[in-house]
């Protein structure tokens, strides 16, 4: 998956129903709003709610600094 990908426009996140990043050179989506990540697993995202983790600060700045571009 890339940012360029349009299935990242209609993808969201299970448990707030708002949209993901895809920080750049993660295998990742990200919510950061709950500061939550998603694996992608051999390029499917993995998107139940208890696939959900929760990041640190230090992680959450760089997804969001990555997803900025």
């Amino acid at each position: 998956m890339n940012p360029d990908d349009p299935l990242l426009r209609i993808l969201a996140c299970p448990l707030d129903k708002g949209p993901l990043t895809l920080p750049a050179g993660e295998s990742v989506l990200y919510n950061p709003r709950l500061q939550l990540s998603y694996p992608i697993v051999d390029g499917i995202p993995q998107l139940l709610p208890s696939s959900g983790s929760k990041v640190c600060a230090d992680d959450h700045e760089r997804f969001v600094r990555a997803a900025a571009g």
